[in-house]
């Protein structure tokens, strides 16, 4: 098929690659501006990008798509390149700009999306992590006809994937792009056959992914260990969970939960209740963490023993209290 796409992050990249390799005509690529990122804060071009650049593909980087927007100009012209290049279906993954009416209408078989959860659960932009975070024991892709809503199109076809118990967002997301990279492809061949199925999404267990925001970094040791040991696995690779060591914001990548002490003798959470050659534990609201990879200011990730080498470690003892949000 005459296929455009609409995609930012490597997750979409990766269905790009495999919609080319299966035969299909990708005639153009919608995808973010590129943006400054990095200590030197350079121009980025994303991975959707780098690959149309790579296969002579059009490349489109509207601000906005919305003709009534903020940028109508960038919508009107993004229109009129698409119209040419005829696409018959447009495949959108991880794209980051609300589609409205006119795109979704401009292929004769619309858009297909793919999206990383089991939809109605967790629609919106972060599901992969919120998933994590939340403890969900699967995840999945849902291939799904998009409509003006958000994440609320009809289901075409639906992949459940595991979630293990040590997957952090990065070795999730992973596996989730292979999957839905073979499954986007698999729904055009079953389109192309006249037999691929659209069922409405229920009302019932919708919930939505709230985009992930650097304020949510901070480690609160008033929760449980189990969420937070979850939080280290949802924010890894961005934002990342930081704590803040004798003044220092020090990230915390790696935990496991450990057992405590009685209620009667627990720690107040955010104590160091153990600091030696062989552990460094915390105690939180209900059980205790091992911290197990730390990155300390300006450094590298690396294990808790050489953490502890460090000017920040060194500061550590048992009994000694973390600093707590906003304190």
């Amino acid at each position: 098929m005459r296929l455009a796409f609409a995609g930012t992050p490597p997750f979409a990249a990766a269905a790009l690659a495999a919609l080319h390799a299966a035969g299909h005509t990708i005639v153009g690529v919608l995808t973010q501006p590129d943006r400054p990122a990095g200590r030197g804060m350079k121009l980025q071009t994303s991975a959707v990008k780098q690959w149309a650049s790579a296969h002579a593909v059009t490349v489109l980087q509207p601000r906005s798509l919305r003709l009534d927007g903020r940028f109508p100009d960038d919508a009107a012209a993004a229109g009129e390149v698409l119209r040419q290049l005829s696409p018959e279906l447009m495949v959108v993954a991880a794209y980051g700009l609300i589609l409205p009416a006119w795109v979704l209408a401009l292929p004769r078989h619309g858009c297909l999306n793919i999206h990383a959860s089991l939809l109605p659960r967790w629609r919106g932009a972060a599901p992969i992590q919120r998933a994590i975070e939340a403890g969900d024991r699967e995840t999945g892709i849902t291939i799904m006809q998009m409509d003006e809503g958000l994440d609320t199109g009809d289901i075409c076809l639906v992949q459940a994937q595991p979630i293990h118990a040590d997957d952090t967002a990065g070795s999730l997301h992973d596996r989730l792009a292979a999957q839905g990279a073979a499954l986007v492809v698999e729904a055009i061949a079953r389109l192309q056959a006249g037999r691929l199925p659209r069922t409405p999404q229920p009302a019932d267990g919708a919930t939505y992914a709230q985009k992930l925001g650097k304020d949510e970094a901070a480690i609160d040791w008033r929760d449980t260990a189990a969420v937070i040991e979850r939080r280290l696995r949802a924010f890894d690779p961005f934002p990342g969970a930081t704590a803040t060591i004798a003044g220092q914001v020090t990230k915390v990548w790696r935990a496991r939960l450990a057992s405590s002490a009685g209620p009667a003798e627990a720690a107040p959470p955010g104590t160091v209740t153990r600091c030696d050659a062989r552990e460094l534990r915390v105690a939180c609201a209900s059980g205790e963490l091992s911290l197990l990879e730390l990155q300390p200011p300006g450094g590298r990730r690396i294990a808790t023993a050489a953490f502890l080498q460090t000017p920040v470690g060194r500061q550590l003892r048992a009994g000694r209290p973390l600093d707590m949000p906003g304190s």
